[in-house]
């Protein structure tokens, strides 16, 4: 390498004086805390520093980088530094660019740092500081930055509070007291607030500049000159603000990236006045009205996302008829809006490069003709609207080689046909009303959902081409025959396969091999016999298993305990028998939530060593941070439970649902003092058993149960309760991902009780919610009053 460090890579040396003047060492995989002592810091002619992309934790940023006085350019991005930031950094007065960024939240700058960078650093152009936490700055203290500064980005920064009127209050300006005064000086091209918790309004600019005391804005005229008029980019997304856009954004003819996405803004869209504008992004807002004519005008927009708002009215297809730079466009989710796909002259609306469309739920009742001309689309969603028929041929002929991406769910769509587009990666087509045999996807598809639609005949050994796939989901159809053994074989690729509701039979492939990649198992609803094969256990990441409503038999399958991960399991209405057993592992089942044996031929007593190491099931104070579903981004688990004595869809599964049905089958003995401990409980059914004895004082810690169902056994309680007749459950339903609220009280509480064989009696106790911690329901059966056999 030489010993003259001039030649090194990243090093720049002065061709002059041969001082090293930059140095480069992005990317280049350091390890490790930057000592004091390092030679780095001994350059004292250094203007250019990138350390970029390294990682030197848990090194602090020395105050040593203070001492470069002829520093220029600094940049520590991704570096993983930590503590607090060196004021020393304010020494640096010859700074044009500093980037701090993207450190997770590990570096803090607190007021007095900052302040002492706002009045030394008068040379900054660009300013980064995404991602540093700077939760306890004020935005006030942003005022008085330089008017040198072209460039600011304080993205997910922790900034709070109501929106800044007077943000970076120029020097010069400080006179005019007005909203924004750095976006009325001429040098600002950047601005990046995003990710922060701002509240408020957007400031109006061109209004009330009569009442400005300035000799330089006396007059009303002036108004449109203080527009910030260099503006490129804005983005204030991730927000907390409201009310309505304000007009002068509608005004900068410089503006080429406008991003106000989720936040609460309401009113109607505004017209552009100018043509500059390249991305357009105002998704997940409370906007309404028409779309705005002057989006036709856009001649250089490349990105429109208007979706998740409540626009309305019609759109007319050639609204892109000039729009020939558009790559993405989504306007998906405005339940008012109605998008008109009449037929126009294909020549007069050509998107040559468009690569992304989603019109989902925009009252699409045929595919956009424009699509005739869309040779480099890749992802293309129009689910959830009023398409019918089949694809039609001319989308069909079009040479789409680069689509992946395909989401035609929830529409009326009666024939699929062959589809030519090789690189298919994702199909959706569930929920529609598809007839005839099974439609084989591309080869190359990884996930294929066709669930809830009218296909008949066998899973075609076609499928097993498919040495791509991860996901796939054919339930609730009509598909007959058998399972073919291949799908075990995808194993060590597929992820989740769900075969609910078929009519399906012979018995459940027994070829999962090791390095079994399965997360998610789902035969439900079918005529599967035979036994559980033994050949699941070497799927280690098992998190759901429902094989209820089948006729398979066999005993317990205890070997199921060694899936460390298994959350769901459901064996409901079989032909399993026999004595359950001690588990035969020290820990089994640590994470098993949700478990059904209903409607089964077991006996014996309740397994009390199977109870007490149900660890997810005793924390009660589990997941309490927010709701969490099972599942992933393309595929979220759903399950069939009974909930006070009727079948419910849970078309989500809340991971702090927790509930145990053994109910009728055979079991005899007493309620295992174990059932105590498990109090993140939410359901418990023994009912339809032979169990006898008292119910045991431990099930007054189940603070967090809302039904219990020993109903049709043998028990003895502790106190008479009469003949109510107790409130009656709905009827079955559906339940949506909240109708569930467990984190601060609970909705409603069922009590059935055996009072002798096949008599019962429930106890309504409706929305009742505990200002206390032990339901005193539960204690007053387990302690009060005289001891009555029932």
């Amino acid at each position: 390498m030489g010993t003259d460090c001039c030649g090194w890579d990243g090093v720049t040396c002065d061709t002059m004086t041969g001082h090293v003047i930059a140095v480069d060492l992005s990317c280049s995989r350091l390890q490790g805390p930057i000592h004091p002592n390092t030679t780095l810091f001994s350059l004292r002619h250094l203007q250019r520093l990138n350390l970029a992309y390294n990682g030197f934790y848990p090194s602090e940023i020395s105050s040593k980088f203070g001492g470069f006085a002829n520093m220029t350019h600094l940049n520590l991005t991704d570096c993983d530094f930590a503590g607090n930031f060196p004021f020393e950094i304010s020494h640096l007065s010859k700074l044009v660019s500093l980037d701090l960024s993207w450190n997770f939240g590990i570096i803090r700058i607190e007021t007095p740092s900052l302040k002492r960078l706002v009045q030394n650093l008068t040379h900054l152009t660009e300013l980064v500081l995404d991602v540093v936490n700077m939760s306890s700055v004020p935005p006030n203290s942003f005022m008085n930055f330089s008017s040198s500064l072209t460039s600011l980005s304080l993205r997910y920064c922790g900034l709070k509070g109501r929106f800044p009127d007077n943000i970076f209050h120029l020097p010069n300006l400080q006179l005019l007291d007005f909203p924004w005064s750095l976006l009325k000086n001429a040098g600002l091209t950047s601005l990046d607030l995003s990710g922060n918790n701002f509240i408020g309004q957007l400031p109006n600019l061109s209004t009330n500049w009569t009442q400005v005391s300035s000799s330089n804005s006396s007059s009303n005229s002036e108004s449109v000159s203080q527009i910030p008029s260099k503006l490129l980019y804005l983005s204030l997304s991730q927000n907390l603000l409201n009310g309505t856009i304000p007009s002068w954004l509608y005004d900068i003819p410089s503006l080429q990236v406008l991003s106000l996405d989720n936040n609460q803004l309401t009113g109607q869209i505004g017209e552009f006045q100018h043509d500059s504008l390249r991305y357009l992004v105002l998704s997940n807002n409370n906007l309404h009205g028409h779309l705005p004519i002057s989006i036709a005008k856009l001649v250089s927009l490349r990105y429109l996302g208007i979706s998740f708002n409540n626009l309305s009215g019609s759109v007319e297809q050639n609204i892109f008829t000039k729009l020939k730079s558009l790559e993405q466009v989504d306007l998906s989710h405005n339940p008012l809006l109605s998008f008109h796909t009449y037929s126009y002259n294909i020549a007069d609306y050509t998107l040559p490069k468009l690569q992304y469309l989603s019109l989902s739920s925009c009252n699409i009742s045929e595919f956009p003709h424009f699509l005739k001309s869309t040779e480099n689309l890749n992802s293309l969603d129009l689910s959830n609207n009023q398409i019918n028929g089949s694809i039609p041929t001319w989308l069909l002929e079009v040479k789409m080689d680069s689509l992946d991406y395909l989401n035609l769910s929830y529409n009326s769509l009666a024939r699929i046909g062959h589809l030519p587009w090789k690189n298919l990666q994702f199909l959706d087509l569930r929920s529609n009303l598809l007839e005839g045999p099974l439609p084989v996807p591309p080869l190359y598809t990884h996930f294929f959902s066709v669930s809830r639609n009218n296909l008949i005949g066998e899973i075609p050994l076609l499928i097993c081409n498919l040495s791509s796939l991860q996901y796939l989901d054919m339930s609730y159809n009509h598909l007959s025959n058998m399972i073919p053994p291949c799908l075990g074989n995808f194993s060590n690729h597929l992820i989740d396969l769900d075969l609910q509701s078929n009519n399906l039979h012979g018995t459940i492939p027994s070829t999962f091999a090791n390095g079994c990649y399965l997360r998610s198992l789902k035969l439900n609803g079918n005529q599967l016999e035979g036994s559980l094969p033994q050949s699941l256990v070497h799927c280690k990441k098992l998190e759901v298993l429902d094989f209820g409503n089948n006729k398979i038999n066999g005993s317990f399958p205890l070997w199921l305990e060694n899936l460390l991960k298994l959350q769901v399991l459901i064996l409901r209405s079989n032909n399993f028998h026999g004595v359950i057993g001690n588990p035969k592992y020290k820990f089994p089942f640590p994470n098993l939530r949700i478990i059904d044996l209903s409607h089964n031929e077991f006996h014996g007593l309740l397994p009390t060593n199977f109870f007490k190491y149900l660890k997810a099931m005793k924390n009660s104070n589990a997941d309490k941070g927010g709701l969490k579903y099972m599942g992933d981004r393309y595929y979220q688990d759903s399950v069939t439970v009974v909930i006070k004595g009727f079948f419910h869809d849970l078309v989500k599964i809340q991971s702090l649902f927790t509930t145990i049905d053994f109910s009728n089958n055979n079991f005899e003995g007493e309620i295992p003092k174990a059932i105590g401990e498990l109090q993140s409980l939410k359901g418990l059914n023994f009912s339809h058993n032979n169990l006898s004895g008292h119910m045991p004082p431990s099930l007054e810690n189940l603070t967090n149960l809302e039904w219990l169902d020993l109903s049709s056994n043998k028990l003895t309680v502790t106190k008479a309760c009469g003949n109510d007749e107790g409130q009656q459950p709905p009827p079955s339903s559906t339940i949506q991902e909240d109708d569930f609220k467990f984190e601060n009280g609970v909705h409603w509480k069922v009590v059935l009780l055996g009072y002798g064989v096949g008599f019962m009696f429930g106890l309504g106790l409706g929305y009742l919610v505990f200002s206390s911690g032990k339901p005193k329901w539960l204690v007053n059966i387990v302690y009060g009053g005289r001891h009555n056999k029932v």
